[in-house]
């Protein structure tokens, strides 16, 4: 028999999960790249492993503290929105597209090899650099919550810390849109030629943008590796498909999409895991090995993914007069 109590409990775990907040923090770095800009940007993932990683060097290698840490990681994610803006961002959005995808991607091998195992850990990845972040904790040790959110002193501080960014993100984000940047950012999504005869240097503002959003992806790499070690294979081409998931489904050229968006795909995700695990166990599907089943669960959320994305294109909280797709 299914335990449905059990998988309902493990699911709702994921609502104010840390790696549900990252991804969160993530899409709206996306949102601000291709939902409000209409930058084609597939290298989210790096801008993530950048974060993590400058993190985790920071701390490790050079003794930073943690402010000195997080300020480490935002300027390598700088750098790295330069590198890729500089030569491309004059080109239209599938020429950065495969730039961004590339250089995530080459970016996730330098961190592999092992000619850098002294710094980065090589394939094995780092770990032992949470006690600088650990001591900022102002909860007393002990276990706290209800239901299925019970946890103690250090996975509420982590959650805490990684909603409180995420939040702050959101804002940020809001302002800016209402902003006159905002309003020239969705104009250049639209009609950058234009924007361009308005007098506007649409260059300067698309690298503003792919700045801004690849910050909010260095901090979500952070939070990502609070509650976990920094492995390479964490940063595959693949997460930053599952971040557009999320985006989509939330709704692209949103604020509150990419957050909703990340807690209804991690809950679906660890649920239908969950379920297609024990539905194995029970017998119920005879014909497929538990190897098998664990993917079964990606084919279950991309099935219904894929429901919202042609009954409602423009998301859950996307304004199909604004919106379905980016042009």
């Amino acid at each position: 028999m299914i335990d449905w109590l059990l998988l309902l409990s493990n699911a709702a775990q994921e609502i104010i999960s840390p790696t549900t907040a990252a991804y969160a923090l993530a899409a709206l770095g996306l949102a601000i790249h291709f939902g409000f800009t209409g930058l084609l940007n597939f290298g989210q993932a790096g801008f993530m492993a950048l974060g993590a990683y400058g993190f985790a060097i920071a701390t490790l290698t050079f003794g930073l503290p943690v402010w000195g840490a997080i300020l480490f990681g935002i300027a390598a994610s700088i750098v790295f929105a330069l590198i890729l803006g500089v030569p491309t961002l004059r080109l239209r959005a599938d020429y950065l597209a495969i730039v961004t995808i590339a250089a995530a991607e080459i970016l996730r091998l330098l961190l592999t090899t092992n000619q850098f195992e002294p710094v980065t850990g090589s394939a094995n990845g780092l770990q032992g650099y949470k006690g600088g972040f650990a001591a900022l904790n102002p909860i007393p040790d002990g276990q706290y919550g209800f239901g299925p959110w019970v946890y103690n002193a250090y996975d509420w501080w982590v959650r805490l810390f990684g909603w409180t960014l995420v939040v702050l993100a959101a804002l940020i984000t809001w302002r800016l849109m209402k902003s006159p940047w905002g309003r020239v950012i969705k104009g250049i999504r639209e009609d950058e030629d234009a924007v361009r005869a308005l007098g506007k240097n649409v260059y300067f503002y698309k690298m503003q943008s792919l700045v801004i959003g690849g910050v909010f992806g260095s901090l979500a790499g952070m939070i990502f590796i609070l509650p976990r070690a920094v492995v390479p294979s964490n940063y595959q081409t693949s997460l930053t498909f599952f971040i557009y998931a999320i985006l989509l489904l939330g709704g692209a050229a949103t604020v509150l999409g990419p957050i909703v968006g990340s807690v209804i795909f991690w809950v679906l995700l660890s649920f239908f895991s969950g379920f297609v695990a024990r539905a194995v166990e029970a017998g119920w599907l005879p014909f497929m090995s538990s190897v098998q089943a664990g993917q079964l669960r990606f084919i279950l959320v991309g099935a219904a993914i894929m429901l919202i994305v042609i009954y409602r294109p423009q998301g859950i909280f996307g304004n199909k007069k604004e919106l379905a797709f980016v042009k």
